[in-house]
């Protein structure tokens, strides 16, 4: 596609709803998190699913993502588009008519699937209805309404489900996708690539491969008993098999989807391992919190959703108050201070305990948003300002990609320590209920005082293993925090 089309006629019209595209596919990654125990109660889903509708938007967005340039230089923006929005609300429908988990997770795939071409394409939709001087700066305005998705998807979704069921929280993408759908027709081009574009599907297809597997490893695993089943040693054996491929591909091969010289440049490198820990925090932070707050603290929808609030205005805020800091300004500095704001935030939830109110989780949100909100623009002004301006286009794809990735693998990381210190602490609880423990055995016990006491235990258990996810998520933050040290000082970008 030609970078230097004439702006289309209703350019703001076109630019708007594009970044409503942007918006509603964010959204609608999060948007059951507050809801989670309405949706497993009706689909007598196991506490294990409940991570895949999570993990199953997100990887399959991962997967579409790297290919949407291609296919709409192939077969035509316009209509790859448009197919991408009718596949969204495909999805959309069917989680609304899902009766089974498996087929709640296919739903969530599609959805995925489409998302991953919608985020790149509308990015590249509204770059071109600005002028050639204004689409330097507009990056940052797009990674804010992708932030504002996610962060305000979750209070939708529990205010929606509060008053109207759970299943009504997909319907408000209905009327949205339909006006996007509309002004895409009337207002949008076709275009497409001058020549036939190239694309390496081995090396696309060997990355895939290898995503696929481990993601299906980490999400089924736990189930399955790890490597006492041999669908997780064909999975980890795909996983190994991909890397390898890939591996080879990229060390022999000069023409592949990822450009080896991305991988030249210390700071874009440092940058995007920084940004993949960012968004191994971010939304498995949330992934978390509100089934914390619904399923273990009895909060209803409407407040467990309202309660990520303060996490997005203050990673909105201190995002867009980042764009106004003068050039002059080391953004390793913030870079630095982002890192620690967010540890501290997340060193805060360690002190999360069942007796107390809402105000810890405001607070700690707010302080990780802000942690974050400062931490991304300046992570990327980092990561390209050093990058050959040949490869930014590029590298922003992957750098994207990096978060997703981060993502993905962070909720069902989180997943599988939570299960497993839920299944450890609740054991160590019971182990003290012996029969010298006189409030426990001081007389005969109803077997519905006994299912009470274990769903007391269970609770407190569970708690105690949400608390120790943080901790976790606080080590990860940790670890990549001296990889700032070796950061170069960034030029400007051109």
């Amino acid at each position: 596609m030609n970078a230097n089309l004439a702006r289309p006629q209703g350019a703001g019209t076109l630019r708007f709803a594009a970044l409503l595209a942007t918006y509603m596919q964010s959204a609608n990654l999060p948007l059951p998190n507050a809801v989670l125990r309405f949706i497993q109660g009706s689909l007598s889903m196991t506490d294990d699913q409940a991570g895949w509708v999570f993990t199953s938007y997100l990887a399959a967005s991962a997967i579409t993502m790297p290919v949407a340039q291609w296919l709409a230089g192939r077969y035509g923006l316009k209509r790859v588009y448009q197919a991408a929005l009718a596949f969204f609300v495909l999805g959309l429908l069917l989680a609304t008519v899902a009766t089974t988990p498996l087929e709640f997770v296919g739903a969530r795939i599609i959805q995925g699937l489409a998302s991953g071409v919608l985020a790149p394409l509308s990015m590249a939709i509204s770059m071109e209805t600005l002028p050639l001087e204004k689409r330097a700066k507009f990056g940052a305005t797009w990674t804010a309404i992708v932030l504002l998705g996610i962060v305000s998807g979750p209070s939708i979704g529990g205010w929606v489900s509060e008053h109207f069921g759970w299943r009504p929280i997909f319907y408000i993408s209905l009327p949205l996708s339909a006006f996007i759908f509309l002004v895409m027709a009337l207002l949008l081009a076709e275009k497409k690539a001058e020549q036939r574009p190239s694309f390496d599907f081995f090396g696309f297809g060997s990355f895939t491969l290898a995503l696929i597997s481990l993601q299906m490893l980490l999400d089924r695993g736990e189930r399955l008993d790890w490597f006492a089943s041999t669908e997780i040693w064909l999975e980890a054996a795909g996983c190994a098999l991909g890397l390898y491929l890939f591996a080879v591909h990229l060390l022999s091969k000069k023409v592949h989807f990822l450009n080896k010289r991305l991988f030249k440049d210390r700071n874009f490198v440092l940058s995007t391992i920084i940004f993949f820990a960012v968004g191994f925090v971010l939304l498995s932070t949330m992934a978390l919190t509100s089934p914390m707050l619904d399923e273990i603290l009895g909060y209803p929808p409407d407040t467990t959703g309202s309660l990520t609030i303060p996490r997005g205005v203050g990673l909105v805020g201190a995002f867009l108050l980042m764009g106004r800091v003068p050039e002059r300004f080391d953004r390793r500095l913030f870079v630095a201070i982002g890192v620690a704001v967010v540890i501290y935030a997340n060193w805060l939830m360690l002190g999360y305990s069942p007796l107390m109110d809402w105000s810890p989780v405001a607070i700690a949100g707010a302080i990780q948003g802000i942690g974050i909100g400062i931490l991304m623009p300046s992570l990327t002004k980092i990561a390209f300002s050093t990058l050959d301006p040949k490869l930014r286009p590029e590298g922003t794809g992957f750098f994207n990609l990096s978060r997703v990735y981060g993502s993905t693998l962070g909720v069902a990381i989180v997943q599988i320590f939570f299960f497993n210190n839920t299944q450890a602490m609740h054991l160590a609880l019971v182990s003290h209920l012996t029969p010298y423990r006189a409030a426990a055995h001081a007389a005969p016990m109803s077997l519905q005082a006994l299912a009470g006491l274990n769903e007391m235990i269970t609770g407190q258990a569970a708690f105690i293993a949400v608390v120790d996810q943080f901790k976790l998520l606080m080590v990860a933050m940790l670890v990549v925090s001296p990889l700032v040290v070796f950061l170069r000082k960034p030029v400007p970008t051109n």
